[in-house]
């Protein structure tokens, strides 16, 4: 291939979420997932698993679940997970006992499984398949964690549909490359960039107002905030629990030999939270009590190890 097949290629792809009811031949799904286990994985760890959806009832009520019908008509359908708990039975195997590291576990396990799964979407577009990638599991996580029976370490971050596409091709716009790649370090768009930004993603949106598409997922009031909760209650519940709640910082900070906590607003919208010792106090800033917690236990904590 020179630049311009390659450029060809990725100009190809589009989502897709309406297919023709066809199945996928056995060498062309093992072709898919031998690629999708070719991807790089962070200390050769392959911190991830695909849940293949071969049940019909299953299919539907993921569908049900993430409000993605096409998870019930797609040649193939997976969930995407973060695992670790494969990783915690190999070193338990071998008499080693796991650490704790829930936080680094979301990073590298994220980060795997993201790039497995896009290795078989790659793979499954070079057989002339299209996907889909689906992050409505967040609109329903603890539900789909008890469906799939997914045990402590193990998390799902996305779904992933393949098939025959069964609709028109759609190149949908992106960023201009100068947003979206800085040399040496970051650089903050300007006004003129941001605006330049709306009027270039206007076409991806069906009413031409990309800000107003952004809102509804990010914006305060946004399905983001919604879906935050169901996160946290997730990651907890399956032994990522580095996503502290404010009462077990400050049974922290107590163990720690902090027994007091002085809060304060800060300007509008800050708050700075004060862990007080009697000689010693040690203060975090932040946007909500428990940010400011953490930060000032953080503060506390670094300064008795130094």
């Amino acid at each position: 291939m020179n630049p311009a097949d390659v450029k060809t290629f990725f100009r190809n792809h589009w989502t897709v979420r309406k297919y023709k009811s066809v199945p996928m031949p056995e060498d062309h799904l093992d072709a898919i997932l031998y690629a999708a286990q070719r991807a790089p994985t962070d200390a050769t760890a392959q911190m991830y698993t695909f849940i293949r959806l071969t049940d019909s009832d299953v299919r539907q009520q993921m569908a049900d679940l993430t409000r993605n019908a096409h998870i019930n008509t797609a040649s193939e359908s997976f969930v995407i997970c973060a695992d670790i708990h494969r990783l915690e039975s190999l070193l338990k195997h071998r008499g080693y006992t796991p650490g704790n590291y829930p936080a680094v576990a979301v990073h590298f396990a994220v980060g795997d499984a993201v790039m497995a799964a896009q290795n078989m979407l790659i793979a499954a577009e070079m057989l002339g398949y299209m996907g889909c990638w689906i992050g409505g599991v967040m609109n329903n996580l603890p539900e789909i964690t008890r469906l799939l029976k997914l045990p402590e370490g193990v998390f799902p971050f996305a779904a992933l549909t393949i098939g025959v596409p069964d609709e028109e091709h759609k190149l949908r716009p992106r960023l201009d490359r100068a947003l979206v790649v800085h040399e040496n370090s970051y650089q903050d768009p300007t006004p003129e960039a941001l605006s330049q930004a709306f009027e270039e993603m206007a076409a991806i949106t069906s009413r031409g107002d990309w800000a107003l598409s952004l809102s509804r997922y990010f914006a305060q009031g946004g399905s983001m905030e919604v879906r935050e909760g169901h996160l946290r209650q997730v990651l907890h519940q399956q032994g990522f629990a580095h996503v502290s709640t404010a009462d077990q910082l400050f049974q922290q900070a107590v163990k720690a030999g902090f027994p007091e906590l002085v809060v304060r607003q800060k300007g509008a919208a800050d708050l700075e939270a004060w862990l007080d010792q009697g000689h010693l106090a040690y203060r975090g800033d932040g946007g909500h009590l428990t940010e400011a917690l953490e930060n000032a236990l953080m503060e506390a904590l670094k300064e008795r190890t130094e």
